[in-house]
């Protein structure tokens, strides 16, 4: 596990790299994009490799670049530990081959956050590669599923694709109605795009919790920055990062919450009929 959240941290620096120097024209992983020495953003000095030691260099030079002085983003060492985390914990509650998969999901994932944070752009080819990672799931029937037995209310759960074609057509409409509505103002067809491969990726009902749960967290968030005076309600937020967090979230504790939603269900209904 410490092995593998090691390597998680070194792939986490690259991925810092790749997001950090992406440019919208080219491939995410253009060579004469990402290649070349690392430098500070701010005084353009080649970093030493001291420098560049995942989440130590960053916590001993107290967040500054060690020429200038000046502060380095919050962005890099927090990509790095959650790629640590993603490689310690995912093959944890997905043991195997399909662990792995969902291990490259969330790799790919951050690196989508980290550039939605950064530009307010989901790049196509990143959302096809998770979509082709959903792709590999189901024809390999691995474990898609993480909303326990109560999935079984939902229907759809006897046909595997029809079960996932589902999921990605019922987020598809509902984030393109959301699109037309605002006239793409609440929010873009990357968002959309992404919608699709993450409705295939989970299936029905893990998709339509998915969102739900991005959408509590995003308005959540939202609130919090306009009464701490950061965004009016005009602002707009990367809706990528709370995607993210969404999917982490029903990987995880998917079970749990659908348990605890219909167990609050019947306590209401207890109460009200008592």
């Amino acid at each position: 596990m410490f092995i593998r959240f090691v390597f998680g941290l070194l792939l986490g620096s690259f991925l810092n790299v790749v997001a950090l120097r992406y440019r919208e024209d080219k491939f995410v992983f253009n060579p004469k994009v990402i290649g070349g020495r690392s430098r500070c953003p701010r005084c353009k000095k080649n970093l030493q490799w001291f420098e560049l030691v995942p989440l130590f260099s960053f916590f001993l030079q107290e967040a500054k670049c060690r020429s200038c002085r000046k502060p380095i983003s919050w962005l890099y060492p927090l990509g790095e530990l959650l790629s640590g985390l993603v490689f310690a914990l995912v093959p944890l509650h997905v043991p195997g081959g399909a662990g792995w998969i969902w291990v490259a999901v969330f790799e790919i994932f951050l690196l989508i956050c980290i550039i939605d944070f950064r530009l307010r752009i989901i790049p196509d080819e990143l959302t096809f590669f998770l979509a082709a990672l959903g792709l590999f799931l189901v024809l390999g029937s691995w474990n898609t599923d993480f909303t326990g037995t109560y999935r079984f209310l939902f229907g759809l759960q006897d046909n595997v694709w029809l079960n996932h074609l589902f999921g990605a057509a019922i987020l598809g409409t509902f984030f393109s109605g959301i699109v037309l509505l605002t006239r793409g103002k609440g929010m873009g067809w990357g968002d959309v795009k992404l919608s699709l491969a993450l409705g295939f990726l989970f299936g029905w009902p893990g998709g339509m919790m998915l969102a739900a749960t991005s959408f509590v967290l995003g308005g959540a968030s939202g609130i919090a920055l306009i009464l701490l005076g950061k965004k009016n309600r005009k602002s707009t937020l990367p809706f990528g990062p709370f995607l993210g967090l969404g999917a982490i979230i029903i990987f995880f504790f998917g079970d749990e919450l659908l348990s605890f939603y219909f167990g609050y269900l019947v306590s209401l209904g207890a109460k009200f009929l008592g």
